[in-house]
């Protein structure tokens, strides 16, 4: 029989093992979509998991007895994570903006047409996520893609319900002006080719 979300907030809280276990075999992949969407890197969004759920461990003190699913927690922790590698990714790339180009290198690490496809759409996503404010990206994570309600993006961001709204209201409007502005008559039945409308539609995941 399933813990109650009371049960286990004490018992993370009070250093379970098998508890924070149960946590990561029930949040895990939640947890690393979140980042692959925020970051588009399969390799960040893995890094990402994994620092999330120390960082919980570390900090379960913090947990408190009463709420609900701990699941705003983690995405919360996530969101701040990606933040800081997208950061950091910036600063790469400022880095080895200054040095000289390399040669052309032919890339094959695209081996099968799910992989191409995956790569094409968290390419499309992250077109698209760049145009919106962070806030805005994250909010649209979460509320979106992660499925928190209003209340649980309010606790995963430390902001009220209604900033919650309102910035998820700006994201929505952002991308549908975007999906007006991108989109183009499709080359093959059912294709969409707006970046915009694809930063709708949720990644695959990799991680069940």
């Amino acid at each position: 029989m399933r813990d109650s979300d009371h049960d286990v907030r004490r018992r993370v809280r009070d250093g379970d093992r098998e508890a924070f276990a149960q946590l990561y075999e029930e949040f895990a992949g939640r947890v690393y979509n979140h980042a692959l969407r925020l970051t588009g890197d399969w390799s960040a969004a893995e890094d990402i998991m994994s620092e999330t759920f120390l960082t919980a461990w570390r900090n379960r003190a913090q947990v408190r007895e009463d709420g609900g699913t701990l699941l705003p927690w983690l995405l919360g922790v996530a969101t701040h994570k990606a933040d800081n590698a997208r950061r950091g990714v910036r600063r790469r790339q400022a880095f080895l903006a200054r040095q000289p180009r390399p040669g052309h290198v032919e890339d094959f690490a695209p081996r099968t047409v799910g992989r191409i496809d995956d790569v094409r759409r968290l390419r499309a996503v992250q077109a698209s996520l760049s145009r919106l404010r962070r806030h805005e990206r994250e909010v649209l994570a979460l509320c979106v893609w992660s499925g928190l309600d209003y209340r649980q993006t309010a606790q995963a961001l430390g902001i009220s319900v209604g900033t919650v709204r309102s910035r998820l209201s700006r994201a929505r409007k952002k991308l549908a002006r975007l999906s007006e502005e991108n989109t183009e008559p499709p080359t093959t039945r059912g294709e969409v080719t707006s970046t915009a409308a694809f930063a709708a539609v949720p990644a695959r995941k990799e991680l069940t």
